[in-house]
């Protein structure tokens, strides 16, 4: 029962609350998008969304599971003037950026729902004993706090060989509950940047929500991270659904050399807080992404919509329609910003 409670995270308490005000997105007591937007929460669609998940006919997942291949350190911290990036499923990157190593949305444990009855499998097995093999973690970045992005299981094994967290604000909660020093923790709103050393770190607006029990939706925040150096620039843009704020991103921060976007979860019902493959592909263009990849996606079924390997191929399908460089590279496989092409290994 112990450890149930404990995936809830940290408690709001008044004087977080106080804190969160301060920003100008917390409005009536909840942080709010930039535009309107529909966030799935009567009963009757939670009923209709779990029972469409459970009896739609797609092919939820892999035949096997999928591999993810080993992890070679050395190759990983080798000096290089190029940013080294290796994608382990969903939203999980691992990134070696001007001598740092660099750690996005860490969910790698084995169920997206340890609250539930039912569990939700990772497509990949074993995938926490990554965590091992990793160096040293200079930063742990933290988009919002849905148990697909922010996994207390995974967060246990981090929290011995992690630096420094930058999180959403309202986040630090959930990881001081969870053992992390508060002292190395730092809250971003959206548009604010702190340095790491060489790298400026920028947090950006999505369309989206939060939070991980009955009370505490809305009640912390949720964005994509940027980051610029002297020579490169990539962006991550977290989950959300499409909106203006794109071109706003790419007018103050782009053009970006590589753009991670989300791409997979999607369904009708969530259109407004999901991108759906065509969107991902927009937003892109309208955030001035000269090379972009699918993320959100070969990790879990989380959508009744479509199949496990849909958003890659329609995420290929309107690149090439609007002329968009795409990469898709295997799980596990290290890959730069000048990466060309694909192969479809999902087919294999």
């Amino acid at each position: 029962m112990k450890n149930f409670r404990i995936q809830f995270g940290g408690k709001i308490t008044s004087e977080l609350k106080a804190q969160y005000k301060q920003s100008k997105n917390w409005k009536n007591g909840k942080f709010q998008n930039l535009e309107q937007t529909e966030i799935v929460g009567s009963p009757i669609k939670i009923a209709r969304i779990i029972y469409r998940q459970l009896t739609q006919n797609v092919e939820k997942e892999p035949a096997q599971p999928l591999p993810i291949s080993p992890f070679d350190q050395s190759s990983f911290l080798a000096p290089s003037e190029k940013t080294k990036f290796i994608w382990y499923g969903h939203s999980v990157v691992l990134m070696r950026m001007k001598g740092k190593t660099l750690l996005i949305d860490p969910m790698l444990g084995n169920d997206t729902t340890p609250i539930a009855p039912i569990a939700n499998k990772r497509f990949s097995e074993n995938t926490l004993s990554l965590i091992d093999d990793f160096p040293e973690i200079d930063l742990v970045l933290l988009t919002h706090d849905h148990y697909d992005h922010l996994d207390y299981d995974s967060i246990q094994k981090l929290k011995h060989k992690t630096k420094k967290y930058f999180v959403a604000l309202g986040v630090k909660r959930h990881l001081v509950r969870w053992g992390v020093s508060p002292d190395l923790i730092t809250e971003f709103d959206w548009w604010e940047d702190k340095k790491l050393e060489d790298i400026n770190i920028t947090f950006t607006p999505t369309r989206h929500f939060s939070g991980r029990g009955l009370t505490d939706r809305t009640k912390s925040f949720w964005g994509g991270w940027v980051f610029k150096t002297e020579n490169e620039n990539i962006w991550f843009s977290g989950d959300g659904g499409y909106g203006a704020h794109f071109k706003e991103i790419g007018k103050r921060l782009g053009p970006f050399d590589f753009g991670f976007m989300e791409c997979g979860q999607y369904n009708d019902d969530w259109r407004p807080i999901h991108l759906f493959p065509d969107e991902a592909i927009q937003a892109a263009l309208d955030a001035r992404v000269k090379k972009a990849m699918p993320v959100h996606w070969a990790g879990f079924s989380l959508s009744y919509q479509h199949s496990w390997f849909e958003p890659a191929d329609e995420f290929i399908k309107f690149a090439e329609a609007k002329k968009m460089e795409i990469v898709i590279p295997p799980l596990g496989k290290q890959f730069d910003r000048t990466s060309n092409g694909f192969e479809k290994w999902w087919l294999l």
